[in-house]
């Protein structure tokens, strides 16, 4: 057996053992690519009108949203920019809200139970195929790995043998024969697909296997592991006349008028850090900043995780910020977006198109087996 015989033989087995969960995976990616641009339409809950008065304070805003939602433990307080309300996450393992404000006036304008949320569960799906994550993040991941063998073999058995070949493997013949089109569909479109796939089924892989993610943050760091996400832990002492919460928000907005979201995180005890995101872009999200501070001296505390200023970030850590943004193609705004979509969609198609190849050809084999044999006419008489 030939060694293009062999990669043919793993891509099909592959693609059948893969295929329904890629088929999956490229829908709900397609739908993922544009959440934003979805919720700018259709989530008008998110929006108020602009008043000209100051926002209120986070002790104010989170107040509101606590009466909303009593006896649950507020996670951040957000704002962004002028039309927006104001948002108060609450979350733990059982629940996920958020209580849209009005940061004029700290009406509540919607409680919002994120489990239920249609982008909420088409992620879950997406990451976990609405399994227990111990369960449901493995099967994906090792999909999303086939899916990477997939589109290696797939070049291999696309590459063609000579200049006449060449020619056939750019386009598609859409005036032959729909099984000839389905063939071209499957080898033409894999082949321009794979070149954006590979880097969202790289980064997917990044959070479906530890190993991976250590692997690429070790060869993009020169060989050094990444340190791991920490809470900086304070000494207990006594808080001011003024909320800490309100005295950095204000110090933050001061310093950083151009920033798009702003969000302070409330303590989760009395001994740890106030963290404050500054994110300078409302699309994507690798070079927000991440700053902690103490709750009580309100002094600032330096990290050492990714997860801290963006400028004072290795290289390493950006790319490992980048993750996400990559993945959706915001890395590139709008275009990278309608790029990821394209890919999405096409690599849910190679699953069916490819099915259709080897039903085809199955079918094809088996007859050509089961052909009766004639006897051929003769003018010899009768015995």
């Amino acid at each position: 057996m030939t060694a293009k015989k062999i990669f043919g033989k793993i891509h099909l087995w592959l693609g059948l053992a893969s295929g329904i969960i890629v088929v999956f995976l490229g829908i709900t990616g397609c739908i993922l690519a544009f959440e934003k641009e979805i919720e700018s339409v259709f989530y008008r809950h998110q929006y108020t009108e602009v008043q000209q008065k100051p926002y209120l304070p986070p002790s104010v805003i989170r107040a509101a949203a606590d009466s909303a939602l009593p006896g649950k433990h507020a996670h951040g307080i957000s704002y962004r920019d002028p039309g927006y309300a104001a948002q108060v996450s609450y979350y733990n393992e059982e629940f996920y809200y958020i209580v849209y404000v009005n940061p004029y006036t700290a009406e509540v304008q919607k409680v919002k139970d994120m489990n239920a949320d249609f982008f909420r569960v088409v992620i879950m799906g997406h990451f976990y195929l609405w399994l227990p994550p111990e369960i449901g993040q493995p099967i994906v991941a090792s999909a999303t790995l086939i899916f990477v063998i997939l589109m290696i073999t797939g070049l291999i058995l696309w590459w063609p043998k000579s200049k006449a070949a060449r020619k056939q493997r750019f386009s598609v013949k859409f005036n032959a024969k729909w099984r000839r089109v389905n063939y071209d569909l499957h080898n033409v479109l894999g082949f321009y697909m794979t070149w954006v796939a590979i880097f969202i089924a790289l980064t997917g892989l990044v959070w479906g296997f530890q190993w991976f993610s250590k692997s690429v943050y070790w060869v993009t760091s020169g060989g050094k592991q990444a340190v791991e996400f920490y809470e900086p832990v304070i000494a207990k002492g006594e808080a001011g006349t003024t909320p800490a919460l309100d005295v950095l928000w204000a110090k933050t907005t001061k310093e950083n008028p151009q920033a798009k979201i702003i969000e302070v995180h409330v303590p989760s005890s009395d001994t740890t850090a106030i963290e404050v995101a500054i994110n300078p872009d409302d699309d994507t999200y690798y070079s927000a900043d991440y700053r902690y501070y103490d709750q009580y001296t309100l002094k600032e505390i330096p990290v050492k995780h990714l997860y801290g200023v963006y400028a004072d970030a290795t290289v390493a850590d950006k790319i490992a910020r980048m993750n996400y943004d990559i993945h959706v193609g915001a890395i590139l705004g709008l275009p990278g977006k309608i790029i990821a979509f394209c890919a999405s969609l096409i690599a849910a198609s190679l699953p069916v198109t490819g099915f259709v190849v080897w039903y085809g050809r199955r079918k094809k084999k088996k007859k050509s087996v089961s052909k009766p044999f004639l006897i051929p006419q003769t003018n010899l008489p009768i015995p």
